[in-house]
Formats: C-alpha cells, structure tokens, sequence
C-alpha cells in the first residue's frame, strides 16, 4: 500500500481544526424538511495518512455534546469567528493540553491504528464547535441563526459527512464508527451511502429512539425553554440554570446505579460539618452542578435542543419500510457493541441490531460506568476494535 506524503496537519501529535466550505447557490444542502442552505461550514480533523489509492480512511462520527477533537493533544487555542457564541474558542481554552475524547483508540498501533488508516472526525451539522448550526452568523442579515436555522435530521448530519468525503478526495471508508448519537450517524451510512463503506461499527446506540430516550430528552429540552433567559432562543447570554438541570438530567442517564452508589457512597462535602445542614451538599448533588456548569461554559443551548431534537427523530425505517427489511438490507459487516449496564441505549438493543445485519457480530462491554463506558473502558473498546478491523484485513 502506497502512502502519500504526511503532511503537518494530519500529525497526530498536533491535531489541528480545519474547516471545508461546502455547497452553493447551485448546488444547495437540502434538508428532510425541505429546507435549504448554500453555504455550510465544517470542522473537522484528521489523523494518520490517505493511501494513493484513497481508500484507507475511517469516519470517527461523535455524540451529542462532542466535537471533531478525537484524538493528540490540543496543542493551540482555536476560534471559529463565524459563530457567536465561539464555542470552538470556549472549548480549546478549557480543554488546552488535553487529549482527544477517542484519544486511546485513534493513534500508531491503536485500534484505529494512523500507521495504516486516515482517520477523519468532523464536527456535525447543528452543533456549534465550528460546522454549521444555530450559532454560525447567517450571511444574509448578520446575526446568529439561532432558532431561524433549518430542523436538522441524523440522515442531514450524514449527508454533509458524505460531502466532506467527496471534498477529501475520499473514495472508500475502511469503516464509520461511533457511539450514541455517533452510532445513529454510522447505521445511517450504511442504508444512505453503503457503496462507499466496507464495514461499520455502531456503539451504544439505536436504530431508532425509544419512548424512554424520548421522555429523558422532553424534559431536557422543557428544562432550557423554562428559563427566562432562553427568550425563545433569542439569548444574549446562555439560559444558565435551564441549560444546567437538562446537562444533570442527561449525565444521571450516562452513568449507572451501581457506579454512582461505589463513586459517592452517599457522602457529603463536609462530613465533619452538620449533616442536616441543606447547603453541606452530597457529592453526588456538587458533581452534577458541576457536569451542568461546565456545560454552560462550552456549548450552546440552542445546539442541545437542535440536536437532542434530531436524536428524537432518528428512526432508520422511517419512510424506508420495516426496520427488519432496513436492516437487513445492510451487506457490509458490523460490529454491534453494546454496554451491560447501559440504561439509555440498554444492550438489547444492540443485540437487535447484530441480529437483523446478515454479517453482524455482537460484543458487550462488561462495565459498571453506564452509557459512557464507550468513551472509559478504553481496553475492552480496543480489544473489540481491533479484532474486528485485522479479522477483515482492511
């Protein structure tokens, strides 16, 4: 296999946020809803090197409140002036030296291995940490989108995905892998564009959104649109107490029973201080003002609604026929990795979708975390990983 050049910006030691113009007046992004725009940004980075043959690239697809930065340490402060609020700038302060949220499965000799693979995340559509959504600056009048910016659906995020490939000079992906909403994103690749995949690896996710995720992110969303300051997302400053409850809400569902009773132990902050004193909080209460207030600090409230919106929708038979036939109609094969303890996405169903992909293996993560082991149990993840990619020699 014949390797181009490496070039600085696909260094994995210094991951860099590069953006990609894409669409026009003539050839617009169209939205499901039928909505268009002619200019949509997007952020994205990338890792290891494209082969000559530009086949040897894997799509990192992230969940609802990540962004591009998947791997290397952010080694830069970076800005994106065409939002406001600049998440892109919130984050990279906050997060200067640290690495990537996929950092232990992306890099020489990983699971994702870059002495073999390219490996590109990009930023999706709707979000506000550089690719086009609710916060970028429309054109036309100067001002933020906000609630003005078109409904956004998985399938919408998918298909800016796809332009971006195109705009790479992309002409297979090895595989599409992610977790959560990034799960939603790589199922829908392979009904949408299964000509340019040879295999997918859908983690902790659905094939389409329970009336349990349902009702978790109702209350999200009622939560940031019960705050004043919302204004019906016509803020000047984020909607901080709404926008805090719907993150606590969300990282109670992210965990599970166990490891929140073995991490807190009903332990207060100050247990030498009066227990029945209501400002000595538990440590359970502090983390989740915590989690809330770091939030508020790096994302948009407008973006959350937008995008736990899209996840509400996501249902792969939608206008498609039966989720048997969706599914089973998906040649490519999958690795189907699902979380014992999950409650948000529980295994069962990712044991649904291995058994309804013809070549689909299924693997649990053994964990105590919840949801988010996908993104702590970097071991196991790994094991599964690699095992997966070297058993089909891509």
């Amino acid at each position: 296999m014949r390797i181009l050049n490496e070039t600085a910006e696909t260094n994995i030691l210094t991951p860099v946020t590069k953006f990609a113009d894409l669409y026009s007046e003539r050839n617009p992004l169209h939205f499901e809803t039928g909505d268009e725009l002619t200019h949509v940004k997007v952020a994205y980075q990338a890792y290891g090197r494209l082969n000559a043959e530009k086949d040897n690239a894997i799509l990192i697809c992230h969940a609802l409140t990540g962004n591009a930065h998947a791997a290397g340490k952010l080694s830069r402060l970076e800005s994106n002036p065409e939002s406001d609020p600049d998440c892109l700038s919130k984050y990279s302060s906050m997060n200067f030296g640290k690495t990537g949220w996929w950092d232990s499965l992306i890099g020489s000799g990983k699971a994702f291995d870059t002495d073999k693979y390219f490996v590109i995340c990009s930023n999706i559509l709707g979000s506000c940490y550089g690719t086009s959504g609710p916060s970028s600056i429309d054109r036309k009048t100067g001002n933020s989108f906000r609630v003005r910016f078109p409904k956004v659906t998985v399938r919408d995020m998918v298909k800016v995905q796809y332009e971006l490939i195109r705009y790479l000079g992309i002409n297979k992906l090895a595989t599409v892998a992610g977790g959560s909403l990034g799960g939603m994103q790589v199922l829908e690749w392979a009904v949408m564009y299964p000509e340019m995949l040879r295999s997918i690896i859908p983690v902790a996710t659905t094939a389409r959104h329970s009336d349990w995720a349902i009702g978790l992110n109702d209350m999200a969303r009622k939560a940031i649109k019960s705050d004043p300051a919302w204004n019906s997302g016509n803020y000047t400053e984020q909607p901080q107490m709404g926008f805090e409850l719907a993150r606590m809400i969300a990282m109670i569902t992210y965990r599970s029973y166990a490891s929140f009773n073995s991490r807190f132990k009903r332990e207060k902050l100050n247990n030498d201080s009066d227990y029945l004193n209501s400002e000595n909080l538990f440590q359970v209460q502090s983390y989740l003002n915590y989690q809330g207030k770091k939030l508020v600090e790096r994302f948009d409230a407008n973006s959350y609604l937008y995008l736990s919106d899209a996840m509400d929708l996501h249902d792969l038979s939608y206008n498609r026929g039966t989720l048997k036939d969706v599914l089973g109609n998906i040649k490519v094969p999958a690795l189907s990795i699902g979380i014992n303890t999950d409650v948000l996405y529980p295994a069962e169903e990712q044991k649904e979708i291995a058994k309804l992909i013809p070549h689909a293996l299924y693997t649990e993560i053994d964990s105590p975390y919840g949801h988010d082991a996908f993104l702590i149990e970097f071991d196991q993840m790994t094991s599964a990983v690699s095992g997966f990619l070297n058993g089909l020699s891509i």
